[in-house]
């Protein structure tokens, strides 16, 4: 990660720890890294979700792109996913999201993927970087080789064209609840929905400018689940800021995550002989019980770090065809380079219908493993992570409970903090377990 850019893009405060000048020197730098790298006006597609600052930074991004030759096509309020598709499907040069994710509305980020639609390679952002820091120099451009801003518009009615067609089945009869987290799918996913023969359900698409995530989408998906069981509904999605995640709840109200969702559909691509390598790509965060249920059913995984980025890598370097996190960011590569929200619902519908099961049977065997995370705050992360004595009772703990669970200790990626989690059959026992390793980090004198 770099000074400005981490995992998911640029990211802070609007205005404070990411403001308009930065977005002019982004629009600037990529205007005209892309113009000479081809030899002409680059084509630069941009897309926001409707936090009120999101139109502030369309704007600065524009200015920066136009000024340095490059033509700006805006998608205006639309989700993640769909500007990663248009960029690679229309042949753009590269593609800019203005979302914070699931942040609060007074929180922005900017993140932008290539022309294959995939996250920018660091070596590029490390440029950006570079620029923003005045490192560098970049020309304005003069007379006829000044860009112009497109109204791209018809780029989100081609997404929602694509995602109609990906169904494989009429959605007729099925009553289904939609939370859109008063975000960039609002738009979208009832229009999807809809058009498949859905007997659609919204809730929370009501964007002000300053709602979106405010107790409501996939990180409070509480209403969701007293929604879907208040209306008698078959099943409900619930969707983040920009769309890149979704969480379901079963037609009892339960909450089906990402770890639910692998399961799933990994083992519906398996049973159709679909299920490339025979894996599953998890982060080391998803629950145990994930684990215990693919092996039951003859199902490999690999582990990533945590990041939808670390799940990408490792799918394109193997060639595995399904990955996500329990988070609900779910990334199908036959249909996708990142993980989209309204895609994987229809993926769950699809499961649904082949299988004439309702969302809790297929859910079923995933048994979810009490577990204890303990944020630890450290002088230094490597020191307490290497230590031989933490080490030896990060292993002790692991001997202990054999098959039975598992202990994790990282790092965070942004905090000066060490992470122990354990996953265990009470959460007694995973008390116990996280606070015997904290003991020995503090008693080495390594907390903060």
């Amino acid at each position: 990660m770099g000074k400005y850019f981490g995992t998911d893009g640029f990211r802070g405060e609007a205005n404070k720890g990411l403001n308009y000048e930065h977005a002019i020197k982004i629009g600037r730098y990529l205007g005209w890294y892309y113009g000479a790298r081809i030899g002409k006006k680059a084509k630069v597609l941009i897309g926001k979700d409707t936090r009120r600052s999101s139109y502030m930074f369309e704007s600065a991004l524009c200015t920066g792109l136009v000024a340095s030759g490059a033509d700006a096509y805006i998608m205006h309020v639309t989700t993640t996913p769909s500007v990663s598709y248009i960029t690679r499907v229309d042949d753009f040069d590269c593609g800019i999201m203005i979302s914070a994710s699931h942040n609060p509305y007074y929180d922005n980020g900017i993140k932008i993927v290539n022309f294959n639609g995939e996250k920018m390679d660091e070596e590029t952002l490390l440029r950006i970087e570079d620029y923003i820091d005045g490192k560098i120099e970049v020309p304005v451009a003069e007379r006829e080789a000044i860009g112009r801003t497109v109204d791209y518009s018809s780029g989100r009615n081609r997404y929602i064209g694509y995602l109609i067609g990906l169904s494989k089945y009429s959605f007729k009869g099925v009553r289904v609840g939609l939370d859109c987290a008063n975000g960039a799918a609002w738009q979208i996913a009832k229009s999807v929905f809809d058009a498949i023969g859905a007997k659609t359900y919204v809730i929370n698409a009501e964007p002000d400018g300053y709602n979106i995530n405010t107790d409501c989408g996939s990180t409070h998906i509480e209403h969701l689940q007293k929604f879907v069981v208040d209306n008698n509904l078959d099943v409900g999605f619930a969707y983040d800021g920009d769309a890149d995640r979704c969480l379901c709840v079963d037609e009892k109200g339960n909450v089906i995550t990402g770890d639910h969702i692998l399961y799933i559909y990994g083992l519906y691509m398996k049973e159709r002989d679909k299920l490339v390598n025979n894996k599953v790509v998890t982060t080391v965060m998803s629950n145990f019980g994930l684990y215990k249920a693919l092996d039951k059913v003859g199902i490999e995984y690999d582990k990533t770090k945590v990041g939808d980025k670390y799940v990408y890598e490792n799918m394109v370097e193997t060639g595995n065809r399904i990955g996500g996190e329990q988070s609900g960011h779910i990334i199908f590569t036959k249909y996708a380079t990142t993980g989209d929200g309204i895609l994987t619902s229809l993926k769950m519908m699809e499961v649904m219908l082949a299988k004439e099961k309702p969302m809790s049977k297929l859910a079923e065997p995933v048994v979810f493993y009490p577990q204890v995370l303990k944020n630890v705050r450290v002088k230094s992360k490597p020191e307490a992570q290497n230590d031989p004595d933490v080490q030896a009772a990060v292993e002790r703990v692991s001997k202990a409970l054999g098959d039975t669970g598992r202990i994790l200790v990282r790092e965070s990626g942004t905090e000066p903090v060490i992470r122990v989690m354990v996953e265990a059959g009470s959460e007694e026992i995973c008390e116990k377990y996280v606070d015997e390793v904290i003991g020995v980090i503090e008693a080495k004198g390594h907390l903060a």
